[in-house]
């Protein structure tokens, strides 16, 4: 069972949200609250595997709180909550560490999908955010000797699969591997472009033109 931390400040929905998850036999809400003011404590408290963030709160918004986070905990998935789609707030959200963000009214129909495809390693986002991120982690370009970073056909293909916004299931079902050798390629390319995440291997492939 995976453990889940809310923020949320709307009582109606964060109420709906845990009614939700507590349909599932797969997540357990460990706390919900209507603010992060205490974030820090919580988090080391409860240490979750996943935080639902709402971006706009009283006292503290989502995106200071997801940098206090980060600061400890490097490793919790982090799922953005907004009203709005491709703002910049979101942005920042996901510039200061989130993984992902969900939009409230999807809540519904894509909450579940999303935390999967976060506690799997994936980064749910629009491809215009994407492009914002990736723009920002970009490097100007400098003249130096192209590394090799000795990746596999396999790995240089499942990375320009990723590179062009596939999810693991559609990089999965296109090349006829499990979800599971999917997962083993991609961490094994993380490592060998000393990466943490989608984003920052999408971002390098795409700056030093190794896709």
């Amino acid at each position: 069972m995976h453990t889940i931390l809310l923020y949320e400040d709307n009582n109606n929905l964060r109420e709906s949200i845990c009614s939700l998850l507590a349909m599932t036999e797969e997540y357990k809400v460990l706390g919900a609250f209507g603010d992060c003011l205490l974030v820090e404590q919580q988090v080391q408290l409860h240490l979750p595997e996943v935080i639902l963030m709402d971006i706009d709160m009283p006292g503290m918004n989502g995106i200071e709180a997801v940098k206090k986070i980060r600061v400890f905990n490097p490793t919790v998935q982090i799922l953005m909550l907004t009203v709005f789609d491709d703002n910049e707030h979101v942005f920042l959200a996901l510039s200061a560490g989130a993984n992902g963000y969900l939009l409230k009214k999807s809540i519904s129909d894509r909450l579940i999908s999303s935390i999967e495809d976060v506690l799997q390693g994936g980064a749910p986002m629009t491809p215009a955010i994407a492009r914002m991120v990736i723009e920002n982690l970009q490097q100007p370009q400098r003249q130096q000797v192209k590394e090799d970073y000795k990746l596999t056909n396999r790995e240089k293909e499942i990375l320009q699969l990723l590179s062009r916004g596939n999810s693991f299931k559609m990089i999965a079902a296109s090349l006829f591997l499990s979800i599971d050798t999917v997962r083993t390629h991609i961490k094994r390319v993380y490592d060998k472009l000393h990466v943490n995440s989608q984003i920052e291997a999408v971002s390098k492939a795409i700056n030093e033109k190794i896709v």
